[in-house]
C-alpha cells in the first residue's frame, strides 16, 4: 500500500509506521539503550564522549589475573593489596593501577665460581639455583634488582661455606655443604627483602683449575693409594687380631693347666714325703734301701745299657743311632760288634751301704779299620 494513498491515516507523515518490538534482553536491550541515549541519530558530540568515557571506565576498572600471575594494586604509587587469580575491580587510573608478576614460574641460575678452601686450595665450584617469586610486593619494591641480588648472595654463600671446609670435603662430601649454602642463601634473600624463595640448590661439580689439574690428579691417586693401604691394613688387623687372641687364650689355658698340675704334683710330693718320713721313723734301714733301689731303677730305665768296670759306671751308646732314629750310612757300612760282658764278680758289702755287684772290664770292641782288615 503506498504511503500517500488517499484515505489513509498517515496525514502529516508520509513515512510508513514502524512496528514496535517487544522489549528484549541481551544484545538487543543494549542496542535499544544506546538508541535511547542518542535518539534517532542525533544528540551531539557530548553523548559520544560520555559513551567513550563510560567504556574506558569499565575496561580500566576491570582486571583479570591469570592462574600463574599475581597482581599488585598501587594506590597513588603505594602498594595497597595483592590480587589473586580471577576477575577483580579497582579504582580507575590514576587512582589505582595494577602490576602483574608471574609468581609460579621457576627460574634458574647457573655459574662456575672459583673458591679458596680452608687449606689453601683453589677449586672451581658449579652452582645451580632454582627459584621463584614468593612475595610479589617485595619482588617489585623490596630491592632494586632482586635477581642480581640473588646471584651475588649465592656466590657469597658458596664462598663462605667452602672457605670453612677443606679440599677433601669439597670434592667428596658436598651434600652437607649444599644444605648449608641453601640455608645461608635463603636467609640472605629474606634479609635483603627480594621476595624470592629458593626451591632447589645443587653443587654438582667441583674441580681444580686447569693450570693445576695434573698435580691435582696425582694427589688424588695418592689419596686413593692411601685409602687402599688403609683398607688392606684394616683387613689384616681384622684377620690377625682374632688369631692372636685365640693363641693368647690357648697359652693362658695351657698355663693354667700347667699351674694346676704343678701345684697338684707338688702337693702330692709333699704328702708322699710326709708319708716317707713317717715310714722312715718306723723302719729306717728298710726305707733307705727301698729308696735307693727306686733311684737306681729310675736311672737305669733311662739308659740303654750300662757296663760296670773299675768300680764305676760306663754308658754305652751305639754310634749307629742318633736321636732315636737310624744314622745315614756312609760309603762303607760296617756293623759294630757288641761288647762282651765278663762274668760278674760279687764285691764285699761295704759298711755304709748295700752290696753293689761288680762287673769286670769289658773287652775293647774292634774298630772299623780292624774289621776291614
Amino acid at each position: 500500500m503506498a504511503w500517500n494513498t488517499p484515505g489513509s491515516d498517515n496525514s502529516g507523515d508520509n513515512r510508513p509506521s514502524r512496528q514496535r518490538k517487544p522489549p528484549g534482553r541481551g544484545l538487543d536491550s543494549l542496542l535499544d539503550t544506546l538508541r535511547g541515549l542518542f535518539g534517532n541519530g542525533g544528540g551531539g558530540i557530548l553523548r559520544w564522549v560520555g559513551l567513550l568515557v563510560a567504556l574506558w571506565l569499565v575496561f580500566n576498572c576491570f582486571v583479570l589475573v591469570t592462574e600463574q600471575e599475581r597482581g599488585v594494586v598501587l594506590r597513588f604509587g603505594t602498594s595497597s593489596r595483592v590480587l589473586q587469580p580471577g576477575p577483580h575491580f579497582k579504582l580507575p587510573w590514576p587512582v589505582e593501577s595494577v602490576k602483574k608478576v608471574n609468581a609460579t614460574q621457576s627460574k634458574a641460575y647457573s655459574e662456575n665460581v672459583p673458591v679458596l678452601t680452608r687449606d689453601g686450595n683453589m677449586v672451581n665450584v658449579e652452582i645451580n639455583v632454582q627459584y621463584r617469586i614468593e612475595s610479589p610486593t617485595q619482588y617489585l619494591f623490596g630491592s632494586r634488582e632482586p635477581e642480581e641480588v640473588l646471584k651475588q648472595a649465592a656466590q657469597s654463600a658458596v664462598r663462605e661455606q667452602i672457605g670453612r671446609s677443606d679440599l677433601d670435603t669439597v670434592l667428596g662430601s658436598r651434600s652437607v655443604l649444599t644444605t648449608q649454602v641453601r640455608q645461608r642463601l635463603q636467609a640472605s634473600l629474606k634479609d635483603y627483602e627480594t621476595g624470592l624463595t629458593v626451591t632447589e640448590l645443587n653443587l654438582p661439580n667441583a674441580r681444580p683449575p686447569d693450570e693445576v689439574k695434573d698435580a691435582f690428579d696425582e694427589a688424588q691417586r695418592a689419596n686413593a693409594d692411601k685409602s687402599t693401604a688403609i683398607n688392606e691394613a684394616q683387613a689384616y688387623a681384622k684377620k690377625i687380631v682374632p688369631e692372636a687372641r685365640g693363641d693368647a687364650q690357648r697359652i693362658r689355658t695351657t698355663a693354667e693347666g700347667y699351674k694346676t698340675s704343678t701345684v697338684a704334683r707338688a702337693q702330692g710330693d709333699a704328702a708322699r714325703f710326709s708319708l716317707l718320713v713317717e715310714q722312715y721313723k718306723g723302719a729306717p734301714e728298710t726305707t733307705r734301701k727301698r729308696l735307693w733301689l727306686d733311684a737306681v731303677q729310675e736311672v737305669l730305665s733311662q739308659n740303654r745299657k750300662i757296663v760296670g768296670g773299675d768300680s764305676r759306671q760306663i754308658l754305652y751308646v751305639p754310634m749307629g743311632e742318633r736321636s732315636g732314629g737310624p744314622m745315614t750310612p756312609g760309603p762303607v757300612s760296617v756293623p759294630l760288634n757288641q761288647p762282651e760282658l765278663l762274668p760278674s764278680v760279687t764285691a764285699t758289702e761295704s759298711a755304709s751301704g748295700p752290696t753293689v755287684p761288680y762287673v769286670g772290664r769289658p773287652t775293647r770292641p774292634k774298630t772299623r779299620d780292624e774289621v776291614s782288615r
